[in-house]
């Protein structure tokens, strides 16, 4: 019988390549964790793993586990979540992913309402943007992933797996230093900025610029490259250049030496809230959504 703490081993042991490395990562010993593989390629009856030098390689069948093993500790942990708000424990535990501007803006907001209204669910919190974090809900590794994508990039229906709610669209807007030509107008038009120095933000925000840029005609020179927003505001209010920011960043952010500008054509991104269907049934994961979506609305 294949038990849920084997899977956890060898799925440790696939990402960090070692029994010792995946010892650390688990927090026990090395040989702790020989012991149970040779347990789980016992229960299965074929080698999973096989040593490669330094390194464990996985067999064609330690490859298969490894591939429905995600899937299999994601629907363990719904049950487990489940069967504990059956029987009246009153306690849950949610593992959410936010990319930064979520993470200062709707997280606080709704994790205050939740502790509020639920002071026995736990939630741990960590950053990572889409598509990483995207990647760590289907992993297992997380319970809720706050992402957001472009309308009409590539990918779009990437989430066709996942439960998606859908919180707010967040309109971006142009980034100016205070004493730029345009940074008292009205509106500006993507084309006006076409010689201008540009700082760009995270991989996915950074290929949206380009795209946008080049469908008004132009190709960005992007100077500066950070996925940290404080960071573009502070570059942007030393003169260094302009950017496209969305609304809810410039919230979390003084733009001091900078003012925001709105551009056209408006360009705008969706922010949702993701999870496995068999997470979505819950208590505690649907609680989180639930004030994920009102922060959203207050917002």
């Amino acid at each position: 019988m294949i038990e849920a703490r084997h899977l956890r081993v060898l799925r440790a042991v696939a990402t960090t390549g070692s029994f010792s490395a995946a010892g650390r990562e688990l927090g026990c010993t090395q040989p702790a964790v020989s012991q149970q593989m040779k347990a789980l390629e016992s229960s299965v009856g074929t080698p999973l793993l096989v040593r490669n030098g330094r390194e464990m390689r996985l067999t064609q069948a330690g490859e298969a586990l490894v591939r429905h093993a995600s899937g299999i500790l994601a629907g363990l942990t719904a049950a487990e979540e489940e069967v504990a708000a059956i029987a009246g424990l009153r306690a849950g535990r949610v593992r959410l992913v936010s990319f930064p501007s979520g993470s200062s803006t709707l997280v606080p907001t709704a994790l205050a309402a939740l502790r509020a209204a639920h002071p026995g669910t736990r939630v741990s919190l960590e950053e990572a943007e889409p598509p990483e974090s995207v990647e760590l809900l289907r992993a297992g590794d997380c319970d809720i992933a706050l992402a957001f994508r472009y309308p009409g990039a590539a990918g779009a229906e990437e989430w066709d797996d996942l439960v998606v709610r859908p919180l707010l669209t967040d309109r971006l807007v142009g980034l100016l230093p205070e004493r730029h030509r345009l940074a008292r107008a009205q509106s500006v038009a993507l084309g006006e900025l076409a010689g201008e120095s540009w700082i760009a933000g995270c991989p996915r925000c950074r290929g949206q610029l380009v795209q946008a840029c080049e469908n008004a005609g132009f190709t960005p020179r992007i100077d500066f490259a950070t996925d940290d927003y404080p960071a573009v505001v502070g570059l942007v209010g030393a003169g260094l250049g302009v950017a496209v920011l969305p609304r809810l960043a410039i919230e979390s952010v003084r733009p001091r030496g900078a003012r925001t500008v709105v551009l056209e054509p408006a360009m705008r991104r969706e922010i949702v809230a993701l999870t496995l269907p068999d997470l979505a049934q819950v208590p505690a994961v649907a609680a989180t959504l639930e004030q994920l979506g009102r922060a959203a609305r207050r917002a």
